[in-house]
């Protein structure tokens, strides 16, 4: 059975910074744009002095920038020295890992207001070596030296799910063309280009160089064409992967009782889970992330909702396979169903169940540490009505983030609740 907690947790304060390779800028920097977007949306202001603990997500500074103890220095640099400034990591998920914690020790009394933020600069290292930093938060002991990459694992997956829901490869390039869609809509994405963009944007270059031009008539048709969208690791291509990213993000926490004094439109988060699971060896299934299954049961009885009540979700799409299982992981569509649905429309902007309205990690980026922040970000602005072109119809209450560490050793889920 979930607990409850005995005190809530409202967000009132979110920004971030621009998502990227910015090799004139560091983890610091990064953060400060994101602290600073932070200050400014919290509408009634915000004196730093209230602020009493920083956590902050991020997977490895370490190996990145070589720099440890990130959270005392950004803390100092953004002018809080003095507080409690935890860093925590668990791979890709570390940004939802500190916003659970931070929640957790609000709702335990310990604090009333909260700093929470994520961040990785990723973008300065060859990427041979962000493979291998990468690489860390797998088994390194057997996965590793197997062979195995992070599109290797999602490649697993990949395979695994087309042979037992026979399903077919084009869902993958329908996930993608969707997510860059709306990433062309946001300013803060990496990628501020559709596919058709892109592919018009090669068809230039080739002519200006003097080359063949592509004769694509459609995305789909690039899609299929390795000279356009080669294979990483069949049968993810380029344009299944997420970028490397350099990007932070930050948002305000406070206690329930407290969150009108900040603003008059808080979002409250209702529901948390959190769950781990062995290396993928391991595991039973492929085609599935148990650990996200067991986050989101708890999500959803500490919430005392389903599936059927979340208006729109931020998935953790490191590959566009991790966003059809997440579909099903989370009860969205039954097993097997997800890549229909995709395919189908079904989780576009306009769909039944919107997924990935900022573009998702596929095109807004995936700063690692920052990515489970960010997406909160988007959940802030849709259940706010300020997402712009991008802002989904039907007045959203409700909003669900999903993200996952390594091949789903960790799994985090949040819900999000506007009250009227």
């Amino acid at each position: 059975m979930t607990k409850k907690t005995k005190r809530g947790v409202a967000v009132v304060g979110a920004g971030m910074s621009k998502f990227g390779a910015f090799p004139d800028k560091t983890s610091r920097d990064l953060f400060v744009e994101a602290y600073q977007e932070m200050k400014s949306t919290v509408d009634k202001g915000l004196d730093p002095s209230q602020i009493e603990a920083f956590y902050m997500g991020n997977f490895s500074a370490d190996q990145f920038e070589k720099q440890a103890h990130l959270a005392p220095i950004i803390a100092s640099w953004v002018g809080l020295a003095g507080i409690p400034a935890l860093r925590l990591e668990d791979a890709c998920a570390s940004g939802s890992v500190a916003l659970r914690q931070a929640s957790l020790a609000i709702a335990s009394g310990l604090y009333d207001v909260v700093l929470v933020g994520g961040v990785e600069k990723m973008t300065d290292l060859p990427i041979g070596e962000v493979t291998d930093a990468l690489a860390s938060a797998a088994d390194t002991q057997f996965e590793i030296p197997a062979g195995f990459t992070f599109p290797g694992f999602y490649a697993a997956m990949a395979t695994a799910y087309l042979d037992e829901y026979d399903a077919s490869p084009q869902a993958f390039a329908h996930v993608s063309i969707k997510n860059h869609k709306n990433g062309a809509l946001n300013e803060k994405a990496q990628f501020n280009q559709t596919i058709a963009d892109i592919m018009e944007s090669k068809k230039k270059r080739a002519a200006a160089k003097g080359y063949p031009v592509p004769t694509w008539s459609n995305e789909l048709e690039f899609f299929a064409d390795p000279a356009g969208n080669p294979n990483i690791a069949w049968p993810m291509t380029l344009f299944d992967c997420s970028p490397v990213s350099d990007g932070a993000a930050a948002v305000l926490l406070v206690a329930e009782e407290l969150a009108y004094q900040f603003t008059d439109t808080p979002l409250y988060i209702i529901g948390s889970g959190q769950a781990s699971d062995g290396a993928l060896t391991e595991r039973d299934t492929l085609s599935g992330i148990p650990s996200a299954a067991k986050a989101a049961r708890q999500a959803y009885d500490m919430a005392g909702l389903t599936s059927d009540d979340i208006d729109l979700a931020e998935v953790h799409d490191c590959f566009t396979i991790a966003e059809i299982m997440a579909s099903e992981d989370l009860g969205f569509f039954p097993r097997g169903e997800g890549w229909k649905a995709a395919m189908a429309g079904m989780t576009a902007r306009d769909g039944v169940h919107p997924i990935n309205t900022s573009g998702g990690l596929k095109a807004k980026g995936h700063p690692v540490g920052a990515s489970g922040i960010a997406q909160v970000i988007e959940v802030w602005k849709q259940l706010r009505g300020v997402a712009g072109e991008r802002q989904i119809a039907g007045n959203p209450r409700i909003a669900l983030t999903h993200n996952v560490g390594g091949t789903g050793q960790t799994c985090v889920v949040h819900i999000f609740e506007r009250r009227d």
